[in-house]
């Protein structure tokens, strides 16, 4: 049930934003003094806080579809070993192989938008350098 409503909190949110605009790969411009936050899929700024919910929430969407998945899996456990009792590969080494991938699928991925998404901050955080003409 908390994995439905993280997907249904996802929709809404992304409702609310404007469309499928999200930080992860959207980026982070320093500029003047300050910094920028653009969501991917919009031309405008947004503040920093919509742009850490955005990444935030777009992170914990990785682990939620997983533990949606594997707990379709667990419900429909029993019928699939009944149906595959004849098959070459029995029933629960199917379930183990697709528990297996995915967890990883969903560690991968929820890896990988936290890296992008740490990217940004560090991009948010690191001093803005100015360029002069003087040695």
């Amino acid at each position: 049930m908390i994995g439905l409503a993280n997907f249904l909190a996802y929709g809404l949110g992304y409702f609310l934003i404007c469309g499928e605009a999200e930080a992860i790969h959207g980026r982070v411009e320093p500029a003047d003094g300050q910094v920028l936050y653009y969501l991917a899929g919009r031309e405008d700024a947004v503040g920093r806080a919509v742009f850490v919910y955005s990444g935030i929430h777009s992170i914990s969407i990785w682990p939620t579809f997983a533990a949606v998945m594997l707990a379709m899996l667990t419900l429909a456990k029993d019928r699939i070993v009944l149906s595959m009792r004849k098959a070459v590969v029995r029933g629960r080494a199917v379930i183990t192989i697709v528990a297996v991938i995915i967890v990883i699928v969903g560690i991968f991925w929820t890896y990988r938008f936290t890296r992008r998404f740490a990217q940004h901050m560090r991009t948010a955080a690191a001093p803005a350098v100015q360029v002069t003409g003087d040695k």
